[in-house]
């Protein structure tokens, strides 16, 4: 097994499905951007990024085709080269594929998953425990991070079902959503010291208190330092601070764009200069079939990057500071 508990948490970016400029096209059939995934990658980590996540939602795993997918999770292994966490997603509606993926991964040296249910049909809960059961029997040299993602997979984990998820040691992390706090407190109970517990951006207060050991996020794809500023102040305790910094960033936000920092077709990060995401995919590209949308949700987008910026430029250089104390450490 290839990392421990203890190895995992801190801010997880969930990396983008990198695209080429001819994206868009119905007819496209090798739409990864390689160099631009490799470029992004070392610079998140460059600026203190502590774990990658690959290929999950936001990263496309259900819009890329095989070669896409492992263009994707070949340069992510070589952009990260063994300096940070990575778990590579490969969750698919086809349970059989997830062992191809995960064949190819040992292939590649690749040591983590990001590993969701199949979800053509909701997986009755008792069969939970028997796929990632069945799965880490096959690799168990490789870390599994669970990815519990019910809007888009179809089923909330129970926190029972963990009795027997603890059982197996390859699970060592999971990227979580869509908890109460009861429920979080129930389950971290069982979990501790079994399952790093990653939690959303906008839950490290209160849950770093009760038992998380990170959070995970896509908008510090348009700079990560408002995010690290926000896990930085939960860590230490400093909730007040914790609170302001959340409540910037969702005011960011504008109250119009999803989770993955989508107006319409469009996402900050293509305004925001951090990385090179490249255009949308079908089906987000038909929104840029109608040119009046299309200006529309470029307006927002870009006004959304500009927002996301100035949170940059308030809280990269308290970041950064840390950052050199630590190093000087």
């Amino acid at each position: 097994m290839s990392y421990t508990v203890d190895e995992l948490g801190g801010v997880c970016a969930m990396s983008p499905a990198f695209a080429t400029a001819d994206a868009g096209s119905m007819s496209a059939l090798r739409t990864f951007d390689a160099d631009a995934c490799r470029d992004g990658l070392d610079r998140a980590i460059k600026d203190g990024i502590h774990m990658i996540a690959t290929t999950g939602t936001f990263g496309q795993v259900w819009n890329l085709l095989f070669e896409e997918w492992q263009d994707a999770i070949v340069a992510s292994i070589q952009a990260v080269n063994k300096r940070v966490p990575l778990m590579l997603g490969v969750t698919s509606a086809n349970p059989r594929e997830i062992t191809k993926r995960m064949q190819f991964i040992r292939e590649q040296g690749g040591e983590g998953v990001l590993l969701g249910l199949p979800y053509y049909d909701p997986l009755p809960v008792r069969d939970i425990p028997t796929m990632y059961r069945e799965v880490a029997e096959l690799f168990p040299d490789i870390s599994i991070m669970i990815y519990h993602n019910p809007p888009n997979h179809r089923v909330h984990f129970p926190v029972a079902i963990f009795q027997e998820l603890v059982k197996i040691p390859q699970i060592v992390c999971m990227k979580d959503s869509h908890r109460g706090t009861m429920e979080f407190i129930r389950l971290n109970n069982i979990i501790k010291g079994h399952i790093a517990h990653i939690c959303n951006t906008m839950q490290i207060f209160p849950y770093l208190e009760m038992g998380a050991v990170g959070c995970w996020n896509h908008n510090l794809w348009s700079g990560p330092w408002p995010v690290l500023a926000a896990y930085y102040a939960a860590k230490d305790g400093d909730n007040k601070k914790a609170r302001a910094i959340l409540e910037d960033m969702a005011g960011a936000s504008g109250g119009e764009r999803d989770d993955a920092g989508r107006y319409g077709a469009h996402t900050v990060h293509e305004y925001s200069g951090y990385i090179k995401i490249g255009p949308p995919r079908p089906p987000f590209a038909w929104g840029l079939r109608d040119p009046e949308d299309d200006a529309r949700a470029v307006e927002r987008a870009k006004k959304g990057s500009q927002r996301w910026l100035a949170l940059c430029e308030k809280y990269r250089p308290e970041v950064e500071a840390r950052q050199k104390t630590l190093a000087a450490v």
